[in-house]
């Protein structure tokens, strides 16, 4: 999971833009809103600065009915950060801020394995 920062304004490069607005990213946690949404069960795995946007992005997979038991937060890396484009062209742009972000030092020690190994019907309902 991460903030993604787009354009205020469609169809120009992140450089060409005068500001940016900030939504929930990360195609996996999408994914996990968008099986809520269809009625299914999902949840979500991974890490997260423990700071405002960290917090943030739990509080949305919560109240997009995901099961967050699976999130955990580094005290000491932030949330990872993207602006994200997309061009009149077609093309997207994008541009990552991890330094590294919290996301990328997940340990395998972290992982809730309980999650993992429950039933899949009781996970997702695909």
């Amino acid at each position: 999971m991460l903030i993604d920062f787009v354009p205020d304004s469609a169809g120009v490069s992140l450089a060409e833009s005068t500001g940016f607005l900030k939504a929930p990213g990360g195609a996996p946690a999408n994914v996990a809103c968008a099986i809520t949404k269809l009625g299914g069960n999902s949840a979500f795995i991974g890490k997260v600065g423990d700071d405002e946007f960290g917090h943030m992005l739990v509080d949305i997979l919560k109240k997009n009915g995901v099961n967050s038991e699976g999130v955990c937060f580094d005290a000491h890396a932030r949330t990872a950060l993207a602006f994200v484009t997309l061009k009149k062209n077609g093309e997207r742009e994008f541009m990552f801020y991890r330094n590294p972000s919290a996301d990328m030092l997940l340990t395998e020690s972290e992982l809730n394995m309980g999650l993992i190994k429950q039933p899949r019907s009781s996970i997702t309902d695909l």
